[in-house]
C-alpha cells in the first residue's frame, strides 16, 4: 500500500486540472502543463484536490501509485511557483555568462562552450561561478542542469568543475612523496 499514493494533490486556487484524450493537462500562473495518463492507475479530478487510486489489484497498479501521484503533485508545483537548480563553478579560469538564449561557458578547454538554453527553460547567472536554471517542468529543468554538470563534472582530487549546490565531492589524498 502506497503512503504517498493514499494522500489526495491539493489544487491551489488560481489553478485548473482536467482529463481529456489520456491526458491530465494543468493550468495556472506559471503556464500549462500535461502528463499522458497511465492505463493502471484510475485518476479523479474532485473539488480542490486530484486523486490517484490503482485501476487493478495487479502488481504493476501498485508500483505505478506513489510515482503517479508524485508526478501530478510535480505539474501542481510548476505551474505554481516552478522549479530551480542552481551550479556552481569551481576551478581558476572557470566562468559562466548568460547571453539571451546561450550559455557561454569558459571550463578550460581550448574553446568556449556555447550550450543553447531549450524553450521552456530560463538560466541566470548572478556572477562568474553560479548557475541558476529555472522553468515549470521539473523533468527538464534537472536535464539541463545536468547536460550543463557533464560539460566538467567535478573532480576529487581539487573539486575542480561544475556542481550542484549542495553537492558533496568526495575527496582524495593525492601522492605522497
Amino acid at each position: 500500500m502506497s503512503r504517498i499514493g493514499k494522500k489526495a494533490v491539493e489544487i491551489p486556487s488560481g489553478v485548473t486540472a482536467a482529463i481529456d484524450g489520456g491526458q491530465l493537462s494543468v493550468k495556472g500562473p506559471k503556464g500549462t502543463l500535461a502528463m499522458p495518463l497511465s492505463d493502471n492507475i484510475k485518476y479523479e479530478v474532485g473539488e480542490g484536490t486530484i486523486s490517484v487510486q490503482p485501476a487493478n489489484a495487479t502488481r504493476e497498479a501498485r508500483a505505478f501509485w506513489g510515482m503517479q501521484r508524485t508526478l501530478v503533485q510535480n505539474l501542481i508545483t510548476g505551474v505554481t511557483e516552478g522549479f530551480t537548480k542552481v551550479l556552481e563553478i569551481t576551478g581558476v579560469g572557470y566562468r559562466a555568462n548568460s547571453q539571451g538564449k546561450m550559455l557561454k561557458l569558459q571550463l578550460g578547454y581550448s574553446h568556449d562552450v556555447d550550450f543553447a538554453v531549450p524553450e521552456g527553460i530560463e538560466i541566470k547567472t548572478p556572477d562568474n561561478t553560479t548557475i541558476e536554471i529555472s522553468g515549470i517542468d521539473k523533468q527538464q529543468v534537472g536535464q539541463v542542469a545536468a547536460e550543463i554538470r557533464r560539460w566538467r563534472k567535478p573532480e576529487p582530487y581539487k573539486g575542480k568543475g561544475i556542481k550542484y549546490r549542495g553537492e558533496y565531492i568526495f575527496r582524495k589524498e593525492g601522492k605522497k612523496k
